[in-house]
């Protein structure tokens, strides 16, 4: 177990879309036969996938960051150019996909086959062929291909099983596990052995269902102490609740009812289960003194509507009953829950109406504009081309920008920024801005703020 794996950062990169060409057909008695050059090709994107045949984020942890391929660039002769191939990245069923920097859950993925692209691969440029126009006959430019998607990820599994076990540290839940299932995992006589848990494959009758062993618990977890919310978030996918009690225990303060309770009010603390089924498990009664304490707490724990089994991981003792009780609870809930289906994800369209960019005032005659478009094809924009510079000054225009800073009070002079203040395209502007526009230069070879 020890190739377990539940908690991943997963750095990623999509491929990057391919150029535009700038070409020109020649042929004999045609030497400018118009311009012929082919669009880019789109860089691959980056999908998750739900495979059963994958059961840890071990792979991840080992080979953190992944990256799809770009996309070629556009030829003569109306070539366009391939795109990249998209990278497919199995995950287990039950992972969830949270952005590392802020904690925003990006996708839930339950269900065999679920697919989330993570990533999105950068479109190609354009080439010159697709940007001729009554005006412009004759382009001596291309678009250059936009950059892939990248950013980084925390792929958390939580595991997908039937039963939960759930105790203190060193109740007997991983001999436990062992002694149901095939399953081998670690096992020694002091707390915490189990820092991940222990999935075990039961067959009881016709019922085949999955035990998960998790971390064990002490009070505080729902807070995060101890193992805090590695245990509890293993939890929240099983269907039945099964509470594994040392009575064979010779830590001060503790007993098979208090465990219960504490146990409990750190499930209430956490989420909401208590519409899960339970059962109670007072284990080691293999041990003297452990036999005659599970005689006397079990009318205290069946006086609470518990129903209690006393058994012995390490003898064997009661197992049998025991797994044919899990057996029944787990196929009375498959019977009533719904076919699990792949995830839909929902794409919210734009709303309409909803402006295409933002001007914002910066500083005394600075600015920021923001917004898809522009800072897409500020992107696609090759800045030594003056000709390219020229149809991105067209296009702002067309869209709006110009007038947009002129009601801002911006003036001849100001500076504006397309695109993020720490990463974006500093301009000089000029209210002519498709004949006086011009990016600064003190700021580095590229231009681009930080």
């Amino acid at each position: 177990m020890a190739d377990f794996v539940d908690q991943v950062v997963l750095h990623i990169k999509a491929g990057d879309g391919g150029h535009g060409c700038a070409s020109v057909h020649r042929e004999k008695f045609k030497p400018l036969g118009g311009p012929d050059g082919g669009n880019g090709g789109r860089g691959g994107d980056v999908i998750l996938e739900v495979d059963p045949s994958t059961s840890t984020l071990l792979d991840y942890h080992r080979r953190p960051h992944r990256k799809a391929d770009n996309g070629k660039q556009g030829q003569g002769g109306n070539r366009d150019g391939a795109g990249g191939a998209d990278i497919v990245l199995s995950v287990p069923n039950g992972t969830v996909v949270k952005d590392a920097h802020t904690g925003e859950v990006l996708v839930d993925l339950v269900g065999v086959g679920t697919r989330y692209v993570v990533a999105e691969g950068g479109h190609g440029g354009l080439g010159n062929a697709a940007l001729a126009s009554t005006r412009r006959k004759a382009p001596g430019f291309a678009l250059l291909g936009e950059p892939g998607h990248a950013l980084d990820v925390v792929l958390e599994l939580k595991t997908v099983a039937d039963v939960a076990l759930v105790g203190f540290p060193n109740a007997g839940k991983s001999s436990l596990v062992a002694a149901l299932s095939a399953a081998r995992p670690k096992i020694a006589d002091y707390p915490f052995t189990t820092l991940i848990p222990n999935l075990g494959v039961v067959t009881a009758g016709d019922t085949v269902f999955t035990v998960a062993d998790v971390p064990g618990l002490i009070p505080g977890a729902s807070e995060g102490k101890g193992l805090g919310h590695e245990f509890l978030r293993h939890v929240e996918r099983c269907s039945t609740i099964v509470h594994v009690l040392d009575c064979a225990t010779l830590e001060p303060g503790r007993d098979p009812v208090s465990d219960v309770e504490v146990i409990e009010s750190e499930l209430a603390a956490y989420g909401d289960f208590s519409e899960r089924p339970r059962l109670v498990v007072l284990n080691k009664a293999d041990v003297p003194d452990a036999r005659e304490l599970a005689e006397l707490v079990t009318p205290m724990l069946e006086e609470r509507g518990m129903r209690v089994f006393t058994i012995s991981a390490a003898s064997h003792e009661g197992l049998r009953e025991l797994s044919f009780a899990m057996g029944a609870m787990v196929a009375a809930h498959r019977e009533t829950a719904p076919v699990e289906e792949p995830t839909r994800l929902v794409i919210r369209p734009k709303q309409l109406g909803a402006a295409d960019f933002e001007v914002r005032r910066t500083g005394e005659n600075s600015f920021q504009v923001t917004g898809e478009k522009p800072e897409r094809w500020i992107r696609q924009t090759d800045f030594s081309n003056d000709e390219a510079v020229g149809y991105l000054a067209d296009r702002l225009e067309r869209l709006g920008v110009e007038e947009a800073l002129t009601k801002a009070g911006a003036t001849a002079g100001a500076e504006v920024v397309i695109g993020p203040m720490d990463g974006g395209y500093l301009f000089d502007w000029a209210p002519t801005l498709n004949a006086e526009a011009h990016r600064v230069g003190p700021r580095g070879t590229d231009n681009r703020i930080g």
